[in-house]
């Protein structure tokens, strides 16, 4: 399984409606993408003061890594992507990413 982890960096103008937007499209994602097992999302509480300017972020269960390409090729992922793009500090600066095998 591989757990696909993103961490947000919003810009100061950065519009919560827009990243309540993403994360709707991809917990609609969860429900219909095979191999997609999970989706959560959250503000990051960061209780070891390592993590302060990623504020938000979200965690997705996959199978394997060939779900996790179906994913990444989705145009609904593409554009929940391009959104949070949008409004992180920085563009895609502003998104961290890790792919971690479990």
């Amino acid at each position: 399984m591989l757990i696909h982890t993103v961490l947000l960096n919003p810009a100061s103008d950065a519009s919560q409606s827009a990243f309540d937007a993403a994360m709707q499209i991809l917990a609609q994602l969860a429900e219909t993408l095979p191999g997609m097992l999970a989706f959560h999302h959250g503000p990051n509480r960061d209780f070891e003061a390592k993590s302060q300017a990623y504020t938000y972020g979200f965690t997705c269960h996959f199978t394997d890594r060939a779900a996790l390409e179906a994913y990444a090729a989705n145009p609904d992922h593409q554009r929940a992507g391009a959104l949070l793009v949008t409004h992180c500090k920085g563009g895609a600066d502003g998104i961290f990413v890790s792919d971690l095998a479990v």
